[in-house]
């Protein structure tokens, strides 16, 4: 199981929902055609938060923003 969901829910509303559940998140982002992908610490976090998000998650081809640079920066 990956650890990495995406949500369609604001960064926000993620943040609050692990925290409540007491789920880590390695990383989080928000998704440039709506929503947000979160990383949980664990895989039973993820397992937690895919059942607490059950009705909220993106099951399409998402497509992330860049975060690097195209060229070194040196």
């Amino acid at each position: 199981m990956s650890r990495a969901l995406f949500v369609n829910l604001t960064e926000a509303q993620v943040i609050a929902s692990c925290e409540a559940e007491n789920v880590g998140i390695s990383a989080i982002e928000r998704i440039p055609q709506g929503g947000t992908r979160v990383v949980c610490m664990s895989v039973e976090g993820a397992g937690t938060m895919t059942r607490k998000f059950k009705g909220k998650l993106i099951t399409e081809e998402v497509t992330r923003e860049r975060h690097r640079p195209r060229t070194p920066l040196w």
